[in-house]
Parts: C-alpha cells; sequence; structure tokens
C-alpha cells in the first residue's frame, strides 16, 4: 500500500518511520525547508533527532507529487493548521482513498473535533469514512520502537481494520473502537490535563497532587465527553486513561514541559517561546473551557488551567481555589 503522511514534525516523522520500517512506499510531506532537512540528513534533526528514515520514506514539499496514488493519506498536523491543510488537499481525494487523522486537538475557536473539521471542508462522503488514530503514543517511543499500543476507530469498521492491519507491528499493537468521538476527544482533552501536571511538577508537588489531578481530570473528561456524544468506557481506554497517564507523567510530552514553565513562574509567551514546538493543549484548552460554558459541564481544573494559561492566575491561588471548592460526593455528576 502506498502513504502519505502529511505533517513532517515529530508526529508525522515517528508515523512515517513506523510505517517505512515494515516496508510500506511513504511520501512525507512537509513545508519547503522542512522537505529539503529531511532529504539531506534523513532524518528529522530539529524534531526527531536519531530517528533515521527507511529508505522507503521520501520527504516532499509538493502536496500533488505527496498525494499521487496515494491509497492511504495519514494527517499528523496540528489542530490549528487541520482546516489549512484540509482546504490544501480538497479535490485531490476520492472517497476511496484511506483517510487517517491522527492529531490530537480541538479546534480552538468552533470546539471541533479534527474529522469533524475534515468533514466541514471535504464533505460528508469522505469525513465520515475518516479513521482517527490516537492512543499513549510519544513519537520518541513510537519511532525508537518501544512497545505501544494504539486505537483507531471509524463509523466503518472494515476500513478501521484495514489502517490497524496497517499500523500494526511488533512494536505497535493497535485496537479498534467505533466510538470515533470518543478516542478523538480522550486524544485532545488529556493534553490540557497534561498542561496542569506540569504545572503540579513546577510547583514541587508530589505524587498525591498528581494522581488527583488525572483521576478527577478524567472524569471531567467523561463528562464533556459523553455530552458531545462520546461513550463513557472509551475514556477509560488507550485514548483516554492510557494516554492521560502517559502524557502526565513523562517529559517528553511538550504539554507537560510547558506546564512545567508556567509552574516555574514563567509566562506564557516565555514558555512558548521556550518550548519551541506546539502544544496541543493550550488550543484545546480554549476548546474545552468554551463547550463547557456552553453546554453547562462541570469542569473545575480545565477552568483552573484556562484562568493561569489566558488570564495569568497565579498558580498558587488556582491550587488554592480547587481544593476549596464546596464539599461533594465523589461521583457528583457521574455519567454512569
Amino acid at each position: 500500500m502506498n502513504i502519505a503522511v502529511l505533517g513532517s514534525g515529530s508526529w508525522g516523522t515517528a508515523l512515517a518511520v513506523s510505517l517505512g520500517r515494515k516496508g510500506y512506499p511513504v511520501r512525507l510531506w512537509g513545508l519547503p525547508e522542512e522537505a529539503a532537512a529531511l532529504e539531506r540528513d534523513r532524518e528529522n534533526v530539529r524534531y526527531l533527532p536519531g530517528a533515521r528514515l527507511p529508505d522507503c520514506v521520501e520527504p516532499t514539499a509538493d502536496i500533488d507529487a505527496a498525494l499521487d496514488e496515494r491509497a492511504m493519506v495519514v494527517l499528523a498536523i496540528p489542530s490549528t493548521g487541520v482546516r489549512q491543510v484540509a482546504e490544501v488537499v480538497r479535490g485531490k481525494l476520492t472517497p476511496a482513498v484511506l483517510l487517517v487523522n491522527a492529531g490530537k486537538g480541538l479546534e480552538s475557536d468552533t470546539g471541533l473535533r479534527g474529522s469533524q473539521v475534515i468533514r466541514e471542508v471535504l464533505g460528508d462522503e469522505i469525513g465520515e469514512r475518516c479513521v482517527v488514530l490516537s492512543g499513549p503514543n510519544l513519537a520518541v517511543e513510537l519511532a525508537g520502537g518501544v512497545p505501544t499500543a494504539t486505537v483507531v476507530a471509524c463509523a466503518d469498521m472494515d476500513r478501521a481494520a484495514t489502517v490497524q492491519d496497517v499500523f500494526s507491528s511488533t512494536s505497535l499493537r493497535v485496537y479498534r473502537n467505533p466510538d470515533v468521538a470518543g478516542v478523538e476527544l480522550g486524544g485532545a482533552l488529556k493534553n490540557v490535563l497534561a498542561i496542569g501536571a506540569g504545572i503540579s511538577d513546577g510547583l514541587g508537588y508530589g505524587d498525591n497532587t498528581k494522581a488527583t489531578l488525572v483521576t478527577r481530570g478524567l472524569i471531567e473528561m467523561t463528562r464533556l465527553g459523553v455530552a458531545l456524544g462520546a461513550e463513557p468506557r472509551t475514556f477509560s481506554g488507550l485514548s483516554g486513561f492510557g494516554d492521560l497517564v502517559a502524557t502526565c507523567a513523562s517529559r517528553l510530552s511538550r504539554n507537560l514541559r510547558l506546564g512545567l514553565m508556567i509552574g516555574q513562574g514563567k509566562t506564557l509567551t516565555e514558555s512558548l517561546a521556550a518550548l519551541g514546538q506546539v502544544a496541543e493543549g493550550m488550543h484545546t484548552c480554549e476548546a474545552a473551557y468554551g463547550l463547557s460554558r456552553r453546554l453547562g459541564i462541570d469542569m473545575p481544573i480545565t477552568q483552573q488551567i484556562h484562568a493561569m494559561l489566558f488570564e495569568a492566575k497565579p498558580p498558587k491561588q488556582a491550587v488554592l481555589d480547587l481544593m476549596t471548592r464546596d464539599h461533594k460526593d465523589e461521583f457528583y455528576g457521574s455519567t454512569e
């Protein structure tokens, strides 16, 4: 199967490397300077150093060349760029192409999931057949061949099964799930909480704090997800709890590193400059905060992370406000 991977950041490169190791001819599309550097160095020196591109991976900055005779197209684009890239490929894809959205995030101003943006731009026939991929998949570890699992979801489970077969390898175990909304929302919302976990680390708090954040954060994710049409059990799976644990624990996580700097006293502007990469949780936090207010969903942790990011609220004050909220039953507002 001939494959195109659109997006030559760390995640797109890791996916191209993983697929290339199985012998699939892959065209890895990115900006001209990125494609030229990939072709010259045969690795992504900036975003994923040390992961050599297999010979069957061909970097390109030409979108037409990238898509030419491709049976599968994988979008590995930050949420801020999904609409723009979908506009670029509009009219160049047929419904027969296996379109896979491997991005994790919500469009900040609309709150739409990636597959929903794709559907808006490319139409129902292509959008409703889009397969989404999400899970505890840090790019460095995937490219390094570390044993990893992920999940794919689609309304058409035959297409999901095909994608499952293509991506599966001795180091990547792929599961199926029909809950497209849940899989996408789990992969997106956990990034918000990873920023919170980083802030906790930056403040010098310990494991008790992080365990509380992860557990209560998962409840918030599930509340919002169910209100948006997801199945509650999906959030206990790989794209929910699994990805939440990995992202809140690993210093490889960009979202955690962003939160760490904020917890240490840096401003958002200073932290983003030092990070030098997209942190999806920031944009998804805007979307999740807006959705929670619109739908009347109680998400106190997300609310406080939003205040720290966009209202310059001091982190210690945010923690105090969380800790002194009205007392509640543990499963208040439970989805089950």
